[in-house]
């Protein structure tokens, strides 16, 4: 058993050191396009943050243009099926956008794929955002000068619409109790007028459109 586990041992580290496929983990920047939605309107700041003001029927500029981000993050990934001209990859790739306009936004995505020996990638799996949970699908090429490795990768994360409820906007009045005509005490009670109906607004999100780069050393 022992010497099974050797060999099984041995001949993955061999097919490893014998990979002509790179390893692309490091660095990433880039810029993500976000096509109109709730997300481009609160960047290009026609709707604050946690604000009800999502949630109304939109007017103006609000949801009718796009908006843009710079991102910069790092990617990590680890290998499964290794060893031929194609092998499988997971990776993870953290993101901090919008700090040119004084946001924070952080993102973290998980996704496997394959990569193949020309560096040709592809890879889809769930991405976390203050927007939510959504899907991204990615596609890239690593270009090499020498031992540096450029990969270039472009992530698309689909729109989604949003519902958002607004509750019923209602005035409670408090009337005294009095005592009527005939001398009777009449209690005290509460009227409640409606000033606005319960209703629900759906906004899309917006697609996300990114391009990242990255920078690699082989050894």
């Amino acid at each position: 058993m022992k010497r099974i586990f050797t060999t099984i041992l041995l001949s993955v580290t061999l097919l490893s050191a014998e990979a002509q496929i790179e390893k692309l983990a490091g660095p990433r920047v880039g810029v993500t396009m976000i096509t109109p939605g709730s997300l481009a309107s609160i960047i290009r700041g026609d709707v604050p943050f946690f604000s009800d003001e999502i949630r109304e029927e939109w007017s103006g500029s609000t949801g009718k243009y796009g908006a843009a981000i710079t991102q910069y993050g790092w990617q990590w990934e680890s290998r499964f099926a290794d060893g031929g001209n194609v092998t499988g990859i997971v990776e993870w790739i953290a993101l901090v956008g919008g700090m040119e306009k004084g946001y924070f936004l952080p993102s973290v995505s998980s996704m496997v794929g394959l990569r193949t020996d020309k560096g040709i990638e592809f890879a889809v799996g769930p991405n976390f955002s203050l927007g939510g949970i959504a899907m991204v699908f990615g596609a890239g090429y690593n270009f090499k000068f020498g031992k540096l490795n450029v990969p270039v990768n472009i992530a698309y994360v689909p729109s989604m619409n949003k519902t958002y409820n607004h509750d019923a906007e209602i005035d409670y009045n408090w009337h005294e109790g009095y005592y009527d005509e005939s001398g009777d005490w009449v209690d005290g009670y509460d009227t409640e007028t409606v000033i606005s109906p319960a209703y629900s607004v759906t906004h899309p999100t917006g697609a996300r459109i990114s391009v990242m780069i990255g920078f690699n050393i082989s050894k």
